[in-house]
């Protein structure tokens, strides 16, 4: 296999184009191929030494009567991760694999496990004394989210990382939202007294049961942020002579286009005459076909609604087929790379992600 890239951004990258690959061909790629073409150069990218036992072993048994593990990465010769791996083909929704992934876990006393099919990473707090579907920390998917949360999540399983507490203190920022938002949506239904009270107090004349209609019909949501933690990239002084890129040197162009092409917007698009409205995009989505269609105003209209950003539009479907993640209103979700429009010319489906780095390359 060769060399893996140097980064976790050039490892994406390359990992997006090679999933959608083996989608469009409708391939099968079983488990084994699975972990070769996909998971293992996320792995090295990661930081992990896959040759290296006191850092990697495959099918891990702790006990030789325990069920084996994928992949269990090593730290001072301590577990500190288990990896379950299934085909990309899969889907991880199935209990079973949930069930079995912890209890890996929990029997050899590990914290952290991740399920994965190579696309999606799901990666869970064995140790959490709560429900098994509340033990989800965080869910990303290589082909659809969106790349700076998507790369600050997956740094979290670095090795550099995994030396650290940073999971253990976004984790507890993590379970207390989730109990805040639990107590205030408690508050919400039931229309609890000293809610409505502390409404009246400050809506002034107002009575309980007007300020009680007014919450049964309204929509209120409240969302926590996932927290996103990029090391950030230092400068360097320039060398008097410079000979060849180093790679300090090409992440820090890898976070500066990241960065770039998150400031590009629809409306950008459209004044610059990449994007002519109304635009309709598309996406068959587990055998459901989306539309979507950009807006004159740059907002992007979905079942009746407009959304300011394509990412928001493509989250909102994705719950309608899915529905939400525990933690989160809808699936994180990257918009540029999920809608699709056909080109006028050739009349192929693109990413829209192809017209935002046409926008870039023209104004650099």
């Amino acid at each position: 296999m060769a060399t893996p890239p140097s980064t976790v951004a050039d490892a994406i990258e390359v990992l997006r184009k090679r999933i959608q690959q083996i989608r469009e061909r409708k391939e099968t790629l079983g488990e084994e191929n699975t972990k070769a073409t996909l998971i293992d150069p996320l792995l090295s990218a990661l930081g992990w030494d896959l040759h290296e036992i006191d850092e990697v072993r495959r099918e891990y048994r702790r006990k030789p009567q325990d069920n084996p593990v994928d992949y269990a990465l090593f730290m001072n010769r301590t577990e500190c991760l288990f990896i379950e791996a299934k085909s990309l083909e899969k889907d991880l929704a199935d209990h079973r694999w949930v069930t079995q992934n912890l209890s890996y876990a929990t029997a050899a006393g590990v914290q952290w496990c991740v399920l994965t099919n190579g696309d999606e990473y799901r990666i869970y707090n064995a140790h959490a004394p709560v429900a098994v579907e509340e033990k989800l920390f965080r869910s990303v998917r290589i082909s659809e989210t969106e790349v700076e949360y998507l790369t600050a999540t997956l740094l979290l399983l670095s090795k550099q990382q995994m030396r650290g507490s940073l999971l253990d203190e976004l984790w507890k920022r993590h379970f207390v939202d989730r109990r805040v938002h639990q107590a205030l949506a408690s508050l919400l239904a039931e229309q609890d007294s000293k809610l409505v009270n502390a409404i009246r107090k400050r809506a002034g004349e107002l009575s309980p049961a007007e300020i009680r209609a007014s919450l049964k019909r309204a929509r209120i949501q409240v969302d926590f942020p996932a927290a996103v933690t990029m090391p950030e990239p230092r400068a360097e002084q320039a060398p008097k002579e410079k000979v060849a890129s180093s790679p300090r040197e090409a992440g820090k162009k890898a976070w500066e286009t990241r960065r770039a092409a998150a400031a590009v917007t629809l409306a950008d698009l459209i004044a610059a005459g990449l994007v002519r409205p109304p635009l309709e995009l598309e996406r068959n989505y587990k055998g459901v076909q989306l539309v979507a269609v950009v807006q004159p105003n740059g907002k992007v209209e979905f079942a009746g609604r407009q959304y300011d950003s394509l990412s928001t539009a493509a989250a909102v479907a994705r719950k309608t087929v899915i529905g939400s993640p525990p933690d989160r209103p809808y699936p994180q979700t990257n918009g540029w790379t999920f809608w699709l429009y056909r080109d006028r010319d050739t009349g192929e489906l693109c990413q829209m992600d192809y017209l935002r780095k046409q926008y870039l390359a023209a104004r650099k």
